[in-house]
């Protein structure tokens, strides 16, 4: 994109902005959905992706969120193909590697281009696509017929340079100017010219010539012996430049490259094999989609949420991915807390909810952002993910041992821990809470952020100042790590201090949220200090925080597996008893991987082996049922019956960040790795493979200056661990 001189100020934490170019807020549900849906295909690099239905259409069909995108803009709202002037049939698809797709179509019954009758299923084509600095989609035509056929072959192209939100359901009242369609030769140019100021483009470029190209619609007109084949290329570029590269390059060369890039990557992570292939299978899934994910911002490859609706930086899910993959990758681990801490709130700020000290919680780099009239640039209505974001420093330096760098990110913790006592603490009661205090910005601010996520038994929503259960929970366990690295360094007063605020807010917790009636603790408190006495998975987020007191853990466990909330596919978002329980919702009712995933972490922590291992059973279960092994961003919370199919929910980003690295940390529990790379130590505690899991070898597991080779084996229901290599200094210690 280029941008002109002009563009919106920024001075002294109030932004100037053009609120009035949009009506909706990001406090709306954040999708608008569509009736007709059938599967869909999605090819991305980088910053760069299509999102087509199975044919690898765009039809241009009005709520629909299919198109080329980039930088939460959208590129192409239509790419079509007709073949003989119908629309073709789908033999099959499959976009497996994530970066490349291969559709099989056929023709219906139509006419020949000099008017004879072509019959159904005479006209093979193989429509192969790529995504790299820009869309390359190769044509392989085939003619099946008995006779030498005359065919057209049109291909047709529009823009509406949609920002990602009005996609997802925003009505704009003013919009920037769209250009004519601009053909020459064998190039066509869409343009739009934004209120931000900024030209975009989209340039489709042909390599061979089409017989006619008007207003977005090539034509080819292929005379085809029977059994011939002949290609069609073209590449689409979003660009700002006025000479576009030239087009070129043989495309299996192209995908040859990316393969090997992604090889490259896989090389500097945990190397993970298993005697499962059902396991192995999804692990490689959930890998490889975190490399599909990513996006180089800034110098540095971080992961973004989920494709189509959150491909952007989210502060919360970036610390739970770079928490879930501590034994895979630290990269995602050291990418998050760098990135976060560049863009740590520094001013108060009422419109984007930024404070100083803050970590954000979304970046968006469309239209509407540039403009203000959407906060998010970025937008820091996130109450969690401060404290997560300060947990997974901790971890980082439990890990790599690197107290450098730790004590380098010094300010940018002290500033996160003064929000956590300060602003994030606005009535002083010693709880995190949140009120929304923009008008465009999330009424709800937890990870259940969506307008009715938070409910009162009876149904009535949630008011007021919001103390979230599970929040208490990452700030305690923030609290305690960054106790032991500070007690690390020396600093034994400051670790003293942390610890003992984390234990005051674990006995305040466990008092204020219980509830004895109900055996479990209370989803939130509202701004009346009332419980909010709604059954919720995201209690099992405090297991995993430890800060649930010991007397009331099996409570919560038995409360976790009862049928309400254990739907066999993993746990409900909401009890299926709850009054506002609706599985085909995003957070009243229905299942997502990765919470179901640190649920089962915290189960284990606690020792509930079975339970734990039975949640892991249940995400297997569901990647192996879904396309690719992927698991989506959620599924409805219908129960399980028999082996069948988790039900999709219609609007699920899949692949999703989160998902892709849950089975990364359900491993973790089996195994029970944990580190402290400081003291050279990997523990491991109470390691128990399932009776569906007889082996795991990690190669290439690294532990601070240590790089080892562990293999965990069950025989007679007991598990063993060897070390078959080590490399450095490390020792492994076994904890009963």
């Amino acid at each position: 994109m280029s941008r002109s001189q002009g563009s919106p100020e920024r001075r002294q934490g109030r932004e100037r902005r053009a609120d009035e170019t949009v009506v909706a807020t990001t406090s709306a549900e954040r999708y608008v959905m569509s009736a007709g849906r059938t599967s869909r295909l999605a090819v991305k690099e980088g910053d760069l992706f299509l999102y087509s239905d199975d044919l690898g259409q765009v039809p241009g069909a009005e709520n629909s969120a299919l198109g080329l995108y980039h930088r939460d803009t959208r590129y192409l709202s239509r790419l079509e193909l007709f073949v003989a002037g119908r629309q073709p049939v789908l033999l099959s698809a499959g976009a497996e590697p994530g970066y490349a797709a291969t559709v099989e179509l056929t023709n219906l019954e139509a006419r020949t281009a000099d008017g004879h009758a072509l019959p159904q299923a005479s006209i093979h084509v193989r429509r192969t696509r790529l995504i790299s600095d820009r869309l390359h989609e190769t044509l392989r035509v085939c003619n099946y017929h008995r006779r030498e056929v005359e065919v057209f072959i049109d291909l047709h192209f529009d823009a509406d340079f949609a920002d990602l939100f009005e996609v997802r359901g925003s009505r704009r009242r003013r919009r920037g100017s769209r250009m004519a369609p601009r053909v020459q030769g064998s190039t066509l140019t869409l343009s739009y010219f934004g209120l931000d100021e900024v030209m975009r483009q989209t340039v489709v470029r042909f390599h061979d010539p089409p017989e006619s190209f008007k207003q977005g619609r090539a034509r080819f007109r292929l005379r085809l012996s029977p059994r011939q084949r002949t290609v069609i290329r073209y590449e689409v570029q979003v660009t700002d430049l006025d000479t576009p590269g030239e087009a070129g390059g043989d495309l299996d060369e192209r995908i040859g490259v990316l393969r090997r890039e992604y090889e490259r990557w896989e090389s500097g992570a945990t190397l993970i094999h298993t005697d499962n292939d059902h396991v192995n299978r999804a692990l490689r899934r959930g890998q490889q989609d975190l490399r599909l994910l990513s996006a180089v911002v800034d110098g540095e490859r971080i992961p973004l949420t989920g494709l189509p609706w959150f491909m952007a930086p989210f502060g919360r899910e970036m610390a739970f991915v770079g928490l879930e993959t501590l034994l895979l990758d630290l990269r995602w681990a050291r990418a998050a807390v760098a990135f976060l801490a560049g863009r740590q709130g520094t001013v108060d700020n009422a419109f984007r909810e930024e404070q100083p000290g803050k970590i954000m919680h979304e970046l968006r780099r469309g239209e509407l952002a540039a403009t203000r009239a959407v906060p998010h640039t970025p937008y820091y209505g996130s109450v969690d993910a401060t404290a997560l974001w300060l947990l997974l420093v901790g971890e980082l330096a439990v890990w790599t041992g690197d107290l450098e760098s730790f004590e380098a990110r010094g300010p940018a913790v002290d500033a996160a821990l003064a929000w956590i006592d300060g602003p994030g603490d606005p009535d002083g009661d010693g709880f995190v809470e949140y009120e929304r205090r923009s008008r465009v910005g999330l009424r709800n601010q937890g990870w259940r952020n969506s307008v009715d996520a938070l409910v009162h038994a009876d149904g009535a929503r949630v008011e007021g100042l919001v103390a979230l259960a599970e929040t208490q929970g990452y700030v305690y366990y923030a609290k305690r790590r960054l106790a032991g690295v500070f007690g690390q360094l020396g600093d034994v007063e400051r670790a003293e201090r942390l610890t003992l605020e984390a234990e005051r807010l674990k006995s305040a917790f466990n008092r204020r949220f219980w509830m004895e009636d109900e055996g479990y603790f209370a989803m939130a408190l509202d701004g009346r200090k009332r419980q909010v006495r709604t059954v919720c998975s995201t209690v099992g987020h405090a297991l995993w925080s430890r800060i649930v007191a010991d007397e009331y853990v099996p409570a919560v466990v038995r409360r976790l597996m009862a049928s309400d909330m254990c739907s066999g596919w993993g746990i409900r978002t909401l009890s299926r008893e709850a009054r506002a329980y609706n599985p085909v919702s995003f957070y009243n009712g229905s299942v997502w991987p990765f919470d179901t995933a640190l649920i089962a972490n915290g189960l284990k922590k606690h020792g509930y082996v079975q339970e734990s291992n039975r949640l892991a059973w249940e995400l297997v279960e569901a990647a192996t049922a879904h396309r690719y092994a992927r698991l989506p961003e959620m599924v409805c919370g219908f129960t399980r019956q028999g082996t069948d199919h988790p039900v999709s929910f219609p609007m699920a980003c899949s692949p999703d960040a989160n998902s892709a690295a849950a089975l990364f940390l359900v491993l973790q529990s089996m195994l029970g790795i944990y580190a402290q790379a400081e003291e050279n130590i990997v523990y491991v505690h109470n390691p128990v493979l399932p009776r569906w899991l007889g082996e795991v070898t990690l190669s290439n597991l690294h532990v601070g200056r240590t790089t080892m080779r562990l293999r965990f084996r069950r025989a007679g229901g007991q598990t063993s661990f060897a070390v078959l290599d080590k490399q450095g200094p490390g020792r492994i210690v076994v904890v009963e």
